[in-house]
């Protein structure tokens, strides 16, 4: 029974990758703005900011799915007395997959420009653009044809005639965000209310995907749209953090019926974060460091809840979190889904008063 999971699992896998092949997602979005929209890119409060993102998916099947991005973005010519300022980043991440070690290595620009509508309001256009090289191990793929009922024999006859091959495209899209705050200065803590929302379009110009001569499948575009916001309660240690994301790309397949690797047209995840102050500074003494706490709990459509811890520590940021796997694969997954990890670091993020109006 547990070859036969495994055969089942590398079955799917294999038909997502070759029929409709799909981005990889992280859980804890707040912690990937770069992936969620260019237009957060230089849009934040602090001067320059490093995030690097760890997710393995899928343990109970051998770690089948392992992505890592690293970011890095800033603000150019970004200060409180000019009203408009230029974002630029840098993203790079890799996504593996299967026992092939299926590969997609993305290397991209990012660029946006910030404009101040009035004290409360901001509005961000943002591009990226680079390139993806894709390759694999292909010889350690096995297929439907090598199953002879009990297990899987290597030494079988495929039965398939393609031969498979690496190749790298160019990739490109764009986004916009606007913002609207409200800050009540206090002596020892200025309570902000900050929504953002986002519509962004990646892979434009639809790469094609050629995974064999004269292949012409082309990646569909990812439409994003995404709510964050930030609320303080006043005079009290809590802020909470609601988070909403919606994403299409493709179209739903029918001929895997109950596949969480296709799951349809839409996906969507919402939940919220609860932090906790546990230290801050005052105007007095000139301290603005903050240390915050904060328990989070996600849904990710027909797929996962997943709790999350993050802890703010001054300029730097620790994020764990765990998909509790609630699809219809529990019966391979054992409710086990994926871990991840993130890290960040933003300087003078932690000034309560220097930088949380900045813009």
């Amino acid at each position: 029974m547990k070859q036969f999971k495994y055969f089942l699992f590398l079955s799917v896998l294999v038909s997502s990758l070759s029929i409709k092949a799909q981005d990889p997602q992280f859980s804890q979005i707040t912690e990937t703005p770069l992936l969620i929209n260019p237009a957060n890119t230089g849009f934040y409060n602090g001067h320059f900011r490093a995030i690097v993102n760890y997710r393995n998916q899928w343990q109970s099947m051998g770690k089948a799915f392992q992505t890592t991005n690293i970011s890095i973005d800033a603000g150019l010519f970004k200060s409180k007395r000019r009203k408009a300022f230029l974002g630029v980043g840098f993203v790079l991440y890799q996504d593996q997959a299967g026992a092939a070690k299926f590969r997609k290595t993305n290397a991209m620009l990012n660029l946006s420009g910030l404009v101040k509508l009035s004290k409360k309001s901001v509005l961000s256009a943002g591009i990226y653009g680079g390139a993806v090289g894709t390759n694999a191990d292909y010889s350690k793929l096995t297929f439907a044809s090598q199953f002879d009922g009990n297990a899987i024999d290597n030494t079988a006859p495929t039965g398939e005639n393609v031969i498979f091959r690496s190749f790298t495209t160019t990739d490109v899209g764009a986004g916009l965000a606007y913002e609207y705050s409200s800050v009540k200065i206090d002596q020892d803590h200025d309570d902000v209310i900050k929504f953002r929302v986002g519509l962004a379009a990646y892979h434009l110009n639809r790469p094609k995907q050629e995974f064999s001569a004269g292949a012409d499948y082309r990646l569909p575009v990812r439409w994003v749209g995404n709510i964050t916001s930030t609320i303080d309660f006043e005079d009290t240690r809590f802020t909470l953090a609601p988070t909403a994301l919606i994403q299409k790309q493709g179209t739903k397949d029918n001929s895997i019926p109950n596949s969480f690797f296709i799951r349809g047209a839409y996906d969507y995840m919402v939940g919220t974060y609860l932090k906790v102050r546990m230290s801050t500074g005052t105007k007095t003494t000139g301290q603005k460091t903050q240390n915050v706490i904060g328990f989070g709990l996600f849904y990710r459509s027909q797929d996962a809840l997943i709790p999350t811890l993050l802890a703010e520590l001054g300029d730097y940021a620790i994020g764990l979190s765990y998909d509790v796997n609630i699809s219809g694969y529990t019966a391979a997954s054992k409710y086990m889904g994926g871990f991840e990890v993130s890290l960040r670091y933003n300087a003078l993020s932690s000034s309560l008063f220097a930088t949380r109006s900045e813009y």
